[in-house]
């Protein structure tokens, strides 16, 4: 790199820098003071409830990082706009190093958020659950008293007749109020608090669940083996996808040795990396509109910041309602902003194209 694409890039990365530190603060505390409420109630240590904050922020940081990153670049270029160097770039003919910087820092981003998408995120999520899984399993075992009624958070009462002394219990009972249009009631002879690959489970055994509608219909089902997650109980979310979250290598392996490519996986899968190509979709957009000098003596009236937030949205709104389903959707936003951007930026190039030598000998 030159030293004027060194010098542009570290322009817009401490812009960008500056932009996602302020953002990363926030989002901490807020997850913090959030995280601090629900962990006083459970009864657990600091520790564990500052490394659930972190543990939360990397999904939080992909959402703020695309937007930083493109809001960073374009008040840096906004900036040379104001000191006339993006002038002194396009009459010195140094309009290609701009290019390759611009591309360069919006590759370099690309990368960052594909790593947190594919990778840290993912490994963060399961750290996460895996702990939720804990609280919600010490929270259960400790209201299980033998003959006495016990509130699992709000709307669910659960009591047991006996607890043995290899964990087994007997008599189970759980009656479940959260749902204002059905009621669940869970009996069973016999439970036992078990872990598996995605956590705890409550595993019942030769009993019934029972459903009441708020019309008064009710509907029962027998089994002799039924397993729920602990979070079910707890008032956690509870989706096998989110207690199973894999990494995006885990998906490709798991594909391969199966040979099934489930249309979640692939859907998964197609976020992530959309995820990470708008990075490129939005710093192309950026430098459609910014990397080109203007005669205005005054700012414009709409202010950059929101110009870029208004091209997040557009690719939010098109993805959202895009004509297609699957995995093809979550792209949809991302390429369409690259289309538009790549064909604003490659019409600005031809107009701010540098005349030939011969041209100015004349």
């Amino acid at each position: 790199m030159t030293r004027l694409g060194t010098y542009l890039f570290r322009l817009f990365a401490a812009e960008a820098a500056a932009l996602f530190g302020v953002a990363l603060t926030i989002l901490y505390l807020v997850q913090l003071l959030r995280i601090v409420e629900i962990g006083a109630v459970r009864d657990r240590g600091l520790g564990t409830l500052f490394w659930q904050t972190i543990l939360g922020l990397p999904p939080l940081s992909i959402a703020f990082l695309y937007v930083c990153l493109a809001i960073g670049l374009a008040r840096a270029l906004r900036a040379m706009q104001g000191s006339r160097e993006l002038h002194i770039i396009h009459v010195s003919q140094r309009l290609p190093a701009l290019i390759r910087t611009i591309l360069g820092y919006a590759a370099i981003g690309t990368l960052m958020v594909l790593l947190l998408a594919h990778v840290i995120e993912p490994l963060a999520s399961r750290e996460n659950n895996q702990i939720k899984a804990q609280a919600a399993a010490d929270l259960v075992g400790r209201s299980l008293v033998p003959n006495r009624f016990a509130e699992l958070g709000d709307g669910v009462t659960i009591t047991v007749g006996g607890r043995g002394a290899d964990g087994e219990i007997t008599s189970f009972f759980a009656d479940d109020r959260r749902d204002a249009g059905t009621r669940r009631t869970y009996i069973a002879d016999s439970a036992l608090i078990t872990a598996d690959e995605l956590g705890y489970v409550l595993q019942l055994e030769d009993g019934t669940i029972q459903y009441r509608t708020a019309d008064g219909q009710f509907s029962e089902i027998s089994f002799e083996r039924y397993d729920i997650a602990l979070e079910r109980l707890t008032g956690d979310e509870d989706t096998g996808e989110r207690r199973g979250d894999q990494s995006t290598y885990g998906m490709i392996m798991r594909g391969l040795t199966e040979g099934e490519w489930p249309a979640e996986s692939l859907r998964r899968m197609a976020e992530r990396t959309s995820d990470g190509f708008r990075v490129l979709a939005l710093c192309l957009f950026v430098a459609a509109i910014s990397a080109f000098p203007s005669g205005r003596r005054k700012e414009p009236v709409l202010p950059v910041e929101i110009t870029v937030l208004g091209a997040v949205l557009f690719e939010r709104a098109v993805t959202s309602y895009a004509p297609v389903a699957g995995w093809a959707r979550e792209t949809s936003g991302v390429i369409a902003l690259i289309v538009i951007a790549a064909a604003i930026l490659i019409y600005r190039l031809r107009l701010f194209a540098p005349l030939p030598r011969e041209a100015h000998s004349r």
